[in-house]
């Protein structure tokens, strides 16, 4: 990572004895918010679906002398989402935090969308989001307090040609948080989404430089986010800094979307 990057702007311990749990955890903006995380003093718990990868991701924070505890759960399965927080709790006592990231993308324009892939995206990305609040809902109540992070999407807000299915399931997200936000907020718990904007994964590294700088045109800031950039958001909506905010979508996208 490069110094613009590989920031941390968070005091060490600030979320000292927090557990968190981050899904989707193997890569790109997942993993990177689970390195933020570990940074600022939280013990992490993190889910993929593919044991290699987020045992891979464990072992790389792990060696930095980190917290953290891999599982590989698919979080469209509401029993791997029961043992991912069951095994949660009984590894570190508490749930504290919860970072909905994963996600699945099937793009097609509408016409020629099958039913299967449509299915599968609302599954992850929606209802999987739907199972892990629900299932860190109790925990956190008996503790009266907890922090539910779900990362949505500027797609989710403003729409897009051949994603149908993802702005659906973002937008889908955005209404979970506020009605969740509204039935826990007496309890303790904020629940707030991230709407991340164009963010430099390799998974966009993939797409042309004449696209991308289309792209850059709609950017005020006129540069690409990181994934560093969503994970400090992360960071300060768990933190005790952001304890007066519940139920708001916080956009990182550059002054993409407004």
């Amino acid at each position: 990572m490069d110094e613009k990057t590989d920031r941390c702007v968070f005091n060490a311990d600030m979320l000292s004895r927090k557990t968190a749990v981050v899904t989707g955890a193997s890569r790109g903006i997942g993993a990177a918010i689970a390195h933020r995380l570990c940074e600022v003093g939280a013990n992490v718990v993190i889910c993929s679906r593919s044991t290699e990868s987020v045992s891979q991701t464990a072992t790389s924070l792990e060696t930095k002398g980190y917290t953290v505890h891999a599982i590989a759960a698919d979080i469209s399965k509401k029993e791997d989402v029961d043992t991912l927080i069951d095994e949660t709790i009984n590894q570190f006592s508490q749930v504290d935090i919860l970072v909905n990231n994963a996600g699945i993308t099937r793009d097609m324009l509408l016409m020629r969308l099958k039913d299967e892939d449509w299915d599968a995206v609302l599954q992850t990305n929606l209802t999987g989001t739907m199972y892990c609040t629900r299932a860190v809902l109790r925990p956190m109540i008996r503790q009266k307090n907890g922090r539910i992070i779900n990362i949505s999407s500027v797609i989710g807000l403003m729409g897009n040609p051949g994603q149908a299915s993802y702005a659906a399931a973002k937008a889908g997200i955005i209404g979970l948080t506020k009605t969740t936000a509204k039935e826990v907020g007496t309890r303790g718990i904020t629940v707030n989404a991230i709407a991340p904007g164009f963010i430099t994964t390799d998974m966009t590294a993939k797409i042309p430089e004449e696209f991308q700088n289309k792209i850059l045109d709609f950017i005020p800031l006129q540069y690409f986010g990181t994934p560093e950039d969503v994970a400090d958001t992360v960071c300060f909506l768990a933190s005790d800094a952001a304890r007066y905010i519940t139920g708001q979508t916080i956009q990182v996208d550059g002054g993409m979307v407004m």
